[in-house]
């Protein structure tokens, strides 16, 4: 199997299609918040704010906040950084996030936290790892192309590799650090992201049932035959502060 676009191929298209904000810097018209153990729009302790034309991610509390309309066939950029503070129960573990698209069911769905969903990672060295977000059904799933397994490593992306799909679990980005520690301000030595308080960006080209990551302008990760194939996009709050600058979508057309 070949790759599924390139970043030539993202940025062609992209041009066809004028971007959407889904952050203005100035508020979350665009998105509700949950809280888990709270609910629908009740951030009581302020877990998202818009402070200084950034998304504030306090990681306080676990949530996301969610779009209120369901998107497919799209590519979205996300500008990110962390921040220092962390909380329990991660406050000694990688700083721990993520970008969830194609979101669909309740609110909570999932552990009562997040809507059902497949979550393009962030957390410190493994940032464009893949997770399947669902219930173990079919319903929630993709494939992608996966390195010959080798004893304490997981599954991880390589273009020439065999397909692999999975229902619930993750694939590893291509070059993850094997020795990877969940513990706080991980970096592994092939890290494409950057270090605790530099601005990375994540594109995550989703088309038809398709998804290619980005980070920082190289192809991390790639999955076909995902399910579902469009919802809404959440962005969690995991333990670990964090702050966003832009989050755009740019409609690409159907196949």
């Amino acid at each position: 199997m070949g790759l599924l676009i390139t970043a030539g191929d993202a940025t062609a298209q992209s041009l066809l299609k004028k971007p959407v904000k889904l952050f203005n810097g100035k508020n979350l018209s665009k998105w509700y918040v949950f809280i888990e153990n709270r609910g629908r729009n009740k951030d009581v302790k302020k877990v998202f704010t818009v402070e200084d034309g950034l998304i504030h991610i306090s990681g306080e509390e676990y949530g996301s906040i969610v779009t209120k309309k369901e998107y497919e066939n799209y590519q979205l950029t996300v500008e990110f950084k962390w921040g220092d503070k962390t909380f329990a129960p991660r406050a000694n573990q990688a700083r721990d996030n993520g970008v969830l698209l194609h979101s669909t069911g309740p609110d909570g769905g999932y552990h009562g936290i997040w809507m059902r969903s497949i979550e393009c990672q962030i957390i410190e060295g493994g940032t464009g790892d893949f997770l399947v977000v669902g219930d173990g059904s079919e319903n929630y799933a993709l494939t992608a192309p996966v390195a010959p397994k080798q004893e304490g490593r997981g599954n991880v992306f390589s273009p020439t590799g065999s397909p692999l799909t999975i229902h619930k679990g993750r694939i590893d980005w291509f070059d993850r650090d094997p020795a990877w520690k969940d513990v706080k301000g991980f970096r592994g030595a092939k890290d494409i992201e950057k270090p605790v308080g530099e601005w990375n960006t994540m594109v995550c080209v989703a088309e038809g049932d398709q998804i290619s990551i980005f980070l920082n302008g190289v192809l991390v990760n790639q999955a076909f035959q995902v399910k579902p194939a469009k919802g809404r996009i959440q962005i969690q709050s995991e333990g670990a502060e964090m702050f966003v600058r832009k989050v755009e979508l740019t409609p690409l057309p159907k196949k």
